[in-house]
């Protein structure tokens, strides 16, 4: 059993992908952002960062682990799933899990930031993350003009990491005009059941994009 604490973000829903379609057993936690509850003694604990994902492994001592790449990694070695054996073509799965956490997630999520939730208007922020967030997805699209998925023609855990955030393009203000390949594979993963459970999981409330704006830029704010 996994324990697994999260909420309705991009890197918990990439969580969420990997353990639906791992077939792994687990109880969902979900954490409350906007009370604060990952910032508490008993989350912080799991993960000493104070962000969601994290997850408790009770198979294997009660075992935490945070970070959502390194949650991603753990699984797929755990149960020997969408993570080649082969050195070259692991090497490749990993690179591309690392060129999402090091660059689609930040760029796209300081969009996020300054396109929906600062409370000021900074211009030359907003433009400097989008054109950022455009040319990585670029990269991403000129990788799947060539191959079925991002680390060739099997399905990995960079994908699972790379679509939750691929997909809220429109989210941050990033056009995506031209970017047919990508295009077709954000529309071919949002078929995989695991992907349409992940998105509910834990499910959000439903409000509008003003009030999703409006509550996070409290979180941006405090």
């Amino acid at each position: 059993m996994i324990e697994f604490y999260s909420a309705a973000t991009p890197n918990g829903q990439k969580v969420a992908i990997a353990l639906e379609e791992m077939g792994l057993a687990y109880q969902l936690h979900p954490i409350d952002l906007m009370a604060n509850e990952q910032k508490q003694p008993d989350f912080l604990a799991i993960n000493p960062n104070g962000r969601i994902p994290a997850i408790v492994d009770k198979s294997h001592g009660d075992f935490p682990v945070f970070e959502s790449g390194a949650i991603l990694l753990y699984l797929a070695e755990k149960t020997g799933q969408f993570l080649p054996e082969d050195p070259k073509a692991r090497s490749q799965a990993i690179q591309w899990l690392m060129f999402q956490m090091g660059g689609v997630g930040p760029m796209m999520g300081q969009a996020n930031v300054f396109y929906r939730y600062f409370p000021e208007n900074i211009p030359a922020a907003i433009e400097r993350y989008q054109k950022e967030g455009r040319r990585l997805l670029e990269v991403v699209d000129h990788q799947l003009q060539r191959h079925s998925y991002l680390a060739g023609d099997s399905y990995t855990i960079a994908d699972m990491a790379t679509w939750p955030w691929a997909r809220i393009h429109a989210w941050s203000g990033i056009d995506v005009t031209g970017l047919d390949a990508l295009k077709a594979w954000i529309d071919k993963l949002a078929e995989r059941p695991a992907c349409q459970t992940a998105l509910v999981t834990p499910a959000s409330a439903e409000a509008s994009d003003e009030e999703r704006a409006q509550q996070a830029r409290g979180m941006v704010t405090r």
